[in-house]
């Protein structure tokens, strides 16, 4: 016989410590849930809170609202005959944990904790709570009072346990969980927990998603169940973008699936499964059978409720869900969709008005131009869907100018309210520029201003010479190499001032009354590389691109210049990347990568090996004497890494103030907490040099003893 049940699985924009509007998020999901005839619901990790509350967690008010909105979660009636399974921190013991809790019609069911935390790259899970280790046992969590007058009950079970229903078995894991190699799924699984709910708080990087899918389809294909995977989504205060993607999965097949991209607030998702399938599944493996009649016993906490019919309500209208391929982006949809979803995040919780983005002419101030049209994109579809959340948001954002009642009729019309963008030409900077910038605004309707800085370069340089008696000159007139890079650095600052100067006014100039946040464009090889100006254009409020290398970018512009229908596009591709910082001729023009010494997709090599396989200097001379060997002598790929090495070590110190970038790559140099190093190095590398040159006399002997 069948047994269908429904269950639910969501991604919620939760904020970080928005207690009322996280609950609000919350109780919407489990009413669409059980709108859809869900018995289970599950939601996103520390979903009350928010994930991203940091050493929030480890103020007592937390912990203590936290407790506040699962009490109104249990006082509200219309949330009955659904589990419901939610999340917050708890303390236990005056131990703090990351806990789920599971809830049935007014009364807690368990106090689930997790086991392993994820305390790598952008995670410090440790930093806040400690991980439950006694597995397969539980103590005995004694409520607080006012949680107690509540449910009618003075304790509840507190620790690893499985769920019991009148019909099934229910499993818990948290997020980290799924992706270490002990998972908690197994043991559950072999212990007859049928459903796996997994509770997530898992953030966005290019090519990420794949992996989590395979994961849970290795899990459900070797141990047969239902998956239920919930995760948050959007911006809830930092650097990342939570990319939702909740779905289930049936012995090893993907049935549902919330977009992972998405600016609505809250995505539900259900699927009906039927529970006799998991129990075929299972039987039919003999060796899974012989592990599970020795499997260890976990302690249950039993739900008085059913999750399937029984035989005498048997329903033949009931259609089970079926499989569906799994939808993968590819990178360049991901830069599009995903830092758009950020910005918009940002931008009507900050309270703003919109965005001011210096427009170079150059293929980075490009693509996060384009990201702002992307986000207009979304947020006009949203619009005209009759999304009255994303209505409300856009009318705060572009204010009584454009009426009570604003809809927006296009990503263009929306833009001319929220985008500001300005070409800040000095005599150093060309037409073709110029002229890339307005057609590029134009195209995607921003407010746009062109202006001339070289009185204000003058007037500085003037100061200098007034109070020194001496005059600096560029390289190319015969100045010194201090005396070029200050010119240069001199126009960079320049542009920094006057992008705060206009963001703050040009508002007040069309008589807006909100001021907008200022974008920055630098890429993250640039980053790595220290190829810009501390205190330049890459000061700004927020960075769209700051952990996207410039190759995913020139992919991204392609894609943009094809599916948004921009030939204008075309000119940002086929230019050649340069500052135009110094003066040009008809014999010499400035080119980024000749001033780097090295190109763009050497910076991204460099990158990966030195965050993502840990090399120094050694092991990455060692690594690419075998990748580049047939187009490089051993002496030139030594030359090239210590040139990486000593530009980066040089240059860390712009780390420490670079402006907050959406994170989206692996290699990110992010100093604030993703890429921890020291800012003042020996830049010379005495030791590590002296290794990789032994190494290559060695080769270099060998191979003329060879001949």
């Amino acid at each position: 016989m069948v047994h269908y049940t429904t269950v639910a699985t969501c991604a919620l924009n939760q904020w970080a410590l928005d207690f009322e509007g996280n609950y609000q998020r919350i109780r919407e999901s489990i009413l669409q849930a059980k709108a859809l005839n869900a018995r289970l619901r599950i939601g996103p990790e520390l979903e009350i809170p928010g994930y991203g509350c940091y050493d929030h967690f480890l103020e007592r008010d937390t912990v203590q609202h936290s407790w506040e909105v699962l009490g109104r979660l249990l006082e509200d009636r219309s949330l009955d005959n659904i589990l419901i399974d939610t999340g917050m921190p708890v303390l236990h013991r005056n131990t703090r944990y990351n806990c789920r809790v599971i809830i049935l019609n007014g009364k807690i069911v368990l106090i689930r904790p997790k086991m392993y935390m994820a305390n790598d790259g952008l995670y410090r899970e440790m930093r806040w709570f400690v991980g439950w280790t006694k597995q397969a046992q539980t103590e005995e969590f004694v409520l607080p009072r006012f949680i107690a007058r509540m449910t009618g009950q003075r304790s509840v079970m507190f620790g690893d346990a499985l769920v019991s229903t009148d019909d099934s078995c229910l499993g818990i894991e948290l997020c980290e969980e799924l992706f270490t190699p002990e998972s908690p799924h197994i043991a559950m699984s072999l212990d007859g927990a049928e459903i796996i709910i997994n509770s997530s708080g898992s953030h966005h990087e290019l090519r990420k998603l794949k992996r989590r899918v395979d994961l849970i389809t290795e899990a459900t294909l070797k141990c047969g169940g239902i998956y239920l995977y919930s995760n948050q989504k959007g911006c809830d205060g930092d650097r990342m973008y939570y990319d939702g993607a909740a779905m289930v999965l049936v012995n090893g097949e993907l049935l549902a699936m919330t977009s992972q991209f998405s600016i609505a607030d809250v995505e539900v998702q259900v699927a009906t499964v039927d529970l006799g399938a998991v129990r075929s599944f299972r039987a039919a493996i003999a060796s899974r059978s012989m592990q599970a009649a020795r499997a260890q016993t976990y302690p249950r906490a039993h739900a008085p409720f059913a999750l399937s019919v029984e035989l005498v309500d048997f329903d033949n209208s009931i259609r089970p869900t079926d499989p569906i391929p799994a939808r993968y982006h590819t990178p360049a949809e991901e830069i599009n969709m995903g830092p758009a979803c950020w910005l918009w995040d940002y931008l009507r919780r900050s309270g703003q008005g919109g965005f001011f983005l210096p427009l170079s002419g150059g293929l980075d101030s490009c693509s996060t131009a384009l990201i702002v049209h992307s986000m207009c994109r979304q947020v006009t579809a949203a619009c005209k869907r009759g999304d009255q959340q994303v209505l409300h948001d856009v009318r705060q954002c572009v204010g009584a100018a454009a009426g009570p009642d604003y809809v927006p009729e296009s990503a263009q019309e929306l833009a001319s309210h929220l985008f500001y963008t300005c070409y800040m030409g000095t005599e150093n900077s060309s037409k073709e520029t110029r002229a890339r910038a307005a057609h590029l605004a134009k195209a995607i309707g921003s407010y746009h201003v062109d202006l001339n800085m070289d009185t204000v370069v003058s007037a500085i340089v003037a100061l200098f010479t007034l109070v020194t008696a001496r005059t600096p000159r560029y390289e190319v007139h015969g100045g010194s190499r201090a005396e070029n890079l200050a010119l240069q650095n001199i126009q960079a600052r320049l542009r920094m001032l006057l992008a705060y100067l206009f963001a703050a006014l040009l508002p007040w100039v069309r008589g807006r009354q909100r001021s907008v946040l200022v974008l920055g464009s630098a890429n993250v090889d640039e980053s790595l590389r220290g190829y810009f100006t501390k205190y330049d254009c890459s000061s700004a409020d927020l960075n769209p691109i700051g952990s996207i290398s410039k190759a995913d970018l020139r992919k991204y512009v392609a894609y943009a210049r094809d599916q948004m229908k921009l030939p204008v596009l075309d000119e940002f591709l086929e230019a050649m990347p340069s500052a135009e910082l110094v003066p040009h001729s008809e014999t010499y023009a400035q080119s980024d990568e000749v001033e780097m010494g090295m190109s763009y997709e050497e910076l991204s090599v460099f990158g990966r090996l030195r965050k993502i396989e840990g090399c120094g200097p050694y092991s990455m001379v060692t690594h690419l004497l075998h990748i580049w060997g047939e187009k490089l002598t051993p002496r030139e790929i030594t030359d090239k890494v210590k040139r990486f090495f000593f530009y980066y070590s040089i240059n860390r110190h712009k780390m420490t103030t670079i402006t907050p970038a959406y994170h989206a790559e692996t290699y990110s140099p992010d100093d604030n907490r993703f890429d921890l190093r020291p800012f003042l190095y020996n830049s010379s590398w005495t030791w590590q040099f002296k290794a990789v040159d032994d190494l290559i006399d060695r080769i270099e002997q060998r191979e003329t003893s060879a001949k």
